[in-house]
C-alpha cells in the first residue's frame, strides 16, 4: 500500500523528490503518513478534499482485499 500511495502522490506533485511515506502496523491496521513539500500539500489535498478522498477510497479498497485496516494521513 505504501508503494500505491507514493506512485500517486510522485505523480501529482511538482517537486516528485520530496515525497515521503511513513508505514506503521498497529493493532488497528496500518497507518500510512504522506509528507510532501509545503508548496505541493495543495495539490495533493485537492479542492475540497477530492484527491485526498480518492486516495483513501483506493486504499480502502486495497484494504480490504487484504483483510486489513488503512489510514492515510497527510503531513
Amino acid at each position: 500500500m505504501k508503494d500505491l500511495v507514493t506512485y500517486i502522490a510522485k505523480s501529482i506533485v511538482n517537486n516528485p523528490d520530496s515525497v515521503n511515506v511513513d508505514e506503521e502496523t498497529t493493532e488497528e491496521g496500518i497507518t500510512l503518513k504522506l509528507r510532501v513539500a509545503d508548496e505541493d500539500k495543495g495539490r495533493i489535498i485537492g479542492k475540497q478534499g477530492q484527491i485526498a478522498q480518492a486516495m483513501r477510497t483506493l486504499l480502502r479498497v486495497k484494504a480490504a482485499k487484504a483483510q486489513t485496516r488503512v489510514r492515510l494521513e497527510i503531513m
